[in-house]
């Protein structure tokens, strides 16, 4: 080997981010990354289980039996016209897609120490890998919906077209808060313990197991702080029709709140993304 060689190779020089205008693009071009994170959790999630993928259902299945009879049953809480277990699943579907969202992002960075601390890619990819996961298992739960529809011979109105909107919302509010929760996980472990804390106190605070007009008139609009209401609503507003309404007031707040902390989620994310190596 001649001394321009050795010159040549010296000049190599291999960064973890070329440009900060090139991160974009660098997720364009990983994006077999985001496929591969996506299906090897997928897989991992039900290895070695009996039944397999067949706990996406049976999970959520037995989640609206109990709201059902709590709510419906027991506390004999107004439907408004539809049956019950379909306006309680209407609001599990989005609700549990949040929160196994937030329960994955929030530690997906931990997950994946080895990949993170030794190979350069945009690390959004892992926490946004997280959600894609979530929503696989959201899909999938979606037949039970389907399948209660058939069972009450129940037919949706023209707004189930607008359901694709209130899922957009749910996967924004999904990567924005998830990616804040990813992010303050890897400095602090403490949130280790809180994220599931608010995963299980959310379930109460959210119109799950209930319609969120029974809320008083005048909390509607700080009870709307909670992003998970809008999309709830939103939800049974495009399946249930009929005398289900949206409180519009509250819903424009919570797309606002959703849209902030979707921004400010990225922008915080990126801020601490180049400490991540260092810290984990």
């Amino acid at each position: 080997m001649n001394n321009q060689d050795i010159a040549s190779q010296q000049e190599l020089v291999i960064e973890a981010g070329r440009t900060e205008r090139q991160y974009w693009k660098d997720l364009w071009r990983y994006r077999e990354l985001l496929y591969f994170l996506s299906w090897r959790d997928i897989l991992v999630r039900y290895k070695q289980t009996a039944i397999g993928i067949s706990w996406a259902l049976i999970r959520p299945f037995l989640t609206m039996l109990v709201l059902t009879l709590v709510f419906g049953k027991l506390a004999k809480l107004s439907s408004g016209g539809a049956p019950y277990p379909i306006l309680v699943f209407a609001g599990l579907l989005p609700w549990q897609f949040f929160s196994n969202a937030l329960s994955e992002c929030s530690n997906s960075l931990i997950i994946n120490t080895n990949l993170i601390s030794k190979v350069y890619f945009p690390r959004l990819i892992v926490p946004v890998s997280a959600v894609v996961v979530s929503f696989v298992d959201f899909m999938i739960s979606g037949m039970i919906l389907l399948g209660l529809m058939a069972w009450y011979n129940f037919v949706p109105s023209w707004r189930i077209l607008t359901l694709p909107l209130f899922i957009s919302i749910a996967f924004a509010a999904s990567i924005g808060i998830g990616l804040w929760l990813a992010a303050l996980n890897v400095e602090y472990r403490d949130f280790r313990y809180i994220v599931p804390f608010l995963v299980q106190f959310g379930i109460y605070i959210s119109p799950v197991g209930f319609s969120s007009s029974i809320v008083p008139e005048q909390w509607r609009l700080l009870y709307s702080v909670n992003p998970m209401v809008c999309v709830i609503d939103g939800f049974r507003w495009a399946i249930l029709g009929g005398e289900s309404t949206l409180y519009w007031p509250g819903f424009t707040l919570s797309v606002v709140l959703v849209a902030l902390s979707f921004v400010s989620g990225i922008w915080y994310f990126r801020k601490m993304e180049k400490t991540f190596a260092d810290v984990i």
